[in-house]
């Protein structure tokens, strides 16, 4: 049966990368994010073959906006059957002790407090009904701290503990809680975290095949389409040569 599938950051990368995937799956797809081009692109795209879209503008950072767009959506769009909170990202490389407050800032208002609001938005629907599925995008990162990721490895340790505590608070529902864990993944990643860094950021990737947002987006569709009694809690998706998130062969 097809489902209504809201993916955050779904402008680019493992975002992007699940909406083409579940849109192949058939499902309805609620895609939102900040980049309001980018949105209205992808949405054409694959309203062109066919899939259901509805794009809605803001950033998990705001909750009033990201509360008044939810609001917004039409009746028939209003039961979502799975919530990809994938919106995330990470900022710097600098010891703890020099690290840049604002980039501190924004991924922890990003990758925790965004992802909150939309589980605090979305879920107690899926409770109501008896019926839903959590995906939340964390890291190899939030396994152990690797050196420069101090606060960033942090917000995917939270990511998992905040996984793991749903699955608890769910557990007497039907409602599911994956936890996807992701390593070396090629997308705007690295650019970002190195803020538009170009060359900096392709060093990442460097003597290594790394992952791609299909990848980590096919697992995604696995976890959702599992049978109903099948719960995948969490998935560790690394690159053939990397062992873990600071252990990394390159050839």
């Amino acid at each position: 049966m097809n489902k209504t599938i809201l993916i955050t950051g779904a402008t680019s990368g493992i975002g992007e990368a699940c909406a083409r995937k579940f849109a192949d799956n058939g499902d309805k797809l609620i895609l939102t994010g900040r980049n309001a081009a980018r949105l209205a692109s992808i949405s054409d795209e694959l309203k062109a073959k066919g899939t259901e879209v509805i794009t809605l503008e803001f950033d998990v950072r705001n909750r009033e906006q990201a509360k008044a767009s939810l609001d917004s959506l039409p009746e028939a769009w209003q039961q979502i059957d799975v919530l990809v909170n994938n919106a995330g990202l990470a900022l710097g490389l600098e010891a703890e002790y020099e690290g840049d407050l604002d980039d501190w800032e924004t991924m922890i208002d990003t990758n925790i407090k965004g992802l909150l609001t939309m589980t605090r938005l979305v879920v107690p629907g899926m409770v109501s009904r008896n019926s839903g599925h959590i995906i939340n995008v964390g890291s190899v990162a939030g396994d152990a701290a690797y050196k420069g990721g101090n606060v960033y490895c942090a917000t995917k340790a939270a990511v998992k503990a905040l996984s793991d505590g749903l699955r608890i608070d769910v557990a007497e529902t039907a409602i599911r809680v994956t936890n996807l864990k992701p390593g070396l993944v090629e997308t705007n990643f690295s650019n970002i975290r190195f803020h538009g860094d170009t060359d900096r950021a392709a060093t990442v990737y460097q003597g290594i095949q790394p992952l791609t947002g299909d990848d980590i987006a096919d697992v995604a569709v696995y976890a959702a389409n599992a049978p109903a009694h099948v719960q995948i809690a969490e998935v560790l998706i690394l690159a053939t040569h990397q062992a873990s998130g600071s252990v990394i062969v390159r050839k």
